[in-house]
């Protein structure tokens, strides 16, 4: 007997069997047999759910943390002082000899 390799659920489909199995669309070992999905993990995933509807309702209104906005123009910045100080060092060090011409 060869064991099924493991399997890692996305959130959307861990929602859904938790949402039929909160419904009441049937037995676990219907929704199971349906889902191909042991009826303990339902059972885990349904529990989760009850658990964490709560803080959709909450003062933050299920809203997750705001990422950060990104300045990509800084960013572009920051690689060309980067790209040209590397540029530099590189020069000096094979002007010094330290730095094989190869590399």
């Amino acid at each position: 007997m060869s064991r099924r390799a493991r399997r890692n659920d996305t959130a959307a489909f861990t929602a859904k069997v938790a949402l039929a199995a909160l419904k009441g669309d049937g037995t676990l070992a219907q929704l199971a047999e349906q889902f191909d999905v042991h009826p303990n993990q339902i059972t885990s995933w349904k529990a989760q759910l009850e658990g964490g509807a709560a803080d959709v309702f909450g003062p933050d209104g299920g809203s997750r943390i705001a990422e950060p906005t990104i300045d990509v123009k800084s960013l572009h910045t920051k690689i060309g002082e980067l790209t040209l100080e590397n540029e530099f060092l590189e020069g000096a060090l094979t002007k010094a000899g330290l730095l094989s011409a190869k590399r």
